[in-house]
């Protein structure tokens, strides 16, 4: 798929406004999803420089979605957060885009891997991340095995 020339992605403060309106709706699906132990919410300041970042995509003046990195340079890898798209927008090809330019922003930070996790009541993000050449794996970092996650790392 090609990039879409009417979708801006630019890094974004998480705080701002906008992205605190996708960060809730964010929440609000995967509560509705998911019970309160299986749902790892990364707060703000974790995507923030020095050790994260964070990307807006708008379509003109409007904020469609959002994702972030954490990176952990010490164990050698970055974590994809807080991937999320308006229904209005899902099947257009923006969480592609997103996800390409937060693995460049990985490897822009000498990062060559890739982690995430996601949940199993979301067929079109496990579907995207097999189809972006993510593989699943154990859980990592600070995870627990947890029947409802699905762990996922790619190398880039």
């Amino acid at each position: 798929m090609t990039s879409d020339p009417s979708l801006r992605l630019v890094p974004l403060d998480p705080g701002h406004p906008g992205a605190q309106a996708l960060i809730a709706q964010s929440e609000a699906l995967m509560s509705a999803l998911y019970p309160a132990e299986s749902n790892h919410f990364e707060p703000a300041d974790g995507l923030r420089p020095p050790h994260g970042s964070f990307i807006g995509a708008w379509r003109g003046e409007r904020l469609v979605g959002c994702g972030g990195v954490k990176r952990f340079p010490a164990d050698g890898y970055g974590e994809i957060k807080r991937l999320f798209v308006l229904d209005s927008e899902r099947g257009r090809g923006v969480a592609r885009q997103l996800m390409a330019r937060l693995e460049a922003e990985l490897v822009g930070h000498g990062l060559r891997l890739a982690r995430l996790e996601t949940g199993i009541h979301q067929p079109e993000a496990l579907g995207l991340y097999r189809r972006l050449g993510y593989a699943e794996r154990g859980p990592f970092g600070g995870y627990a095995l947890d029947p409802l996650s699905v762990f996922f790392e790619k190398s880039l």
